[in-house]
């Protein structure tokens, strides 16, 4: 059963394998050097990092396993504490990505729905209009659960932000990241496209979403999520100029 589900997951996550590894082997090489850097719980105590990296935010419904992703993709076991209580993460979480100054942070925001506070919104509201080194925010959707009304609500509120930051010549992309799509028994594909279509409906600005899995029987997505990262930073180009020099 999980063998034909990979497959199927494998068809729809299709990357160009050789481009992907030379990009995300150049930033994600050294998962040893990725390091937590800094908790804000105030917009008082959002941190100065550096030479100012590019960042990247990601969020979703608690529990929707977001932790457990961004340790797959810094190539960490245990940098961000994973745990089946949902609401735990509390702060803005800063990490870096790569050894000393960094070549992009990777922000860890508290989850929303049902657990998520709502003086937690306020905090995540300023830094997505105000933070000059953000470049894309990613929105984790449980796909086993389908788009719930507060991930509607988050995703309409997210694309209003976008366009408020564009109208203010501050280009910050939104995408959503399926997770958990092992759990997906019957019809992935069409669930898959029917929450895609959802998401574009709720939120045009929103790019197509990432397929992933990082369970014991599966591992899709990881390397595609570094490709994002690395493309919304626009640490692809640089590499490319390194190669070709």
């Amino acid at each position: 059963m999980f063998a034909g589900l990979k497959s199927r997951l494998y068809s729809l996550h299709h990357v160009n394998r050789h481009h992907s590894t030379l990009s995300t082997s150049s930033v994600f090489s050294d998962a040893r050097a990725a390091e937590f850097l800094a908790a804000a719980a105030t917009v008082e105590s959002l941190p100065t990092i550096g030479t100012h990296p590019p960042e990247i935010v990601v969020t979703g419904r608690a529990n929707v396993g977001k932790s457990t992703l961004l340790n797959a993709v810094l190539g960490r076991k245990s940098l961000l504490h994973t745990s089946k209580r949902a609401g735990r993460t509390k702060t803005l979480n800063f990490y870096r990505v790569g050894p000393e100054p960094g070549k992009a942070v990777v922000v860890d925001a508290p989850g929303y729905g049902q657990r998520g506070r709502p003086e937690w919104g306020a905090l995540f509201d300023h830094y997505i209009s105000s933070r000059k080194q953000l470049k894309r925010v990613y929105l984790l959707i449980n796909a086993s659960h389908g788009l719930k009304e507060s991930d509607r609500m988050m995703l309409a509120h997210l694309n209003q932000q976008c366009e408020k930051a564009l109208a203010n010549n501050h280009h910050v992309t939104l995408q959503a990241v399926f997770t958990k799509c092992d759990l997906l028994r019957v019809n992935a594909p069409r669930e898959l496209q029917r929450m895609q279509d959802e998401i574009f409906e709720t939120a045009p600005l929103c790019l197509p979403g990432i397929i992933t899995a990082t369970s014991n029987n599966m591992r899709v997505g990881v390397d595609k999520v570094r490709q994002s990262i690395i493309d919304a930073c626009g640490l692809g180009r640089v590499a490319a100029t390194i190669r070709h020099n």
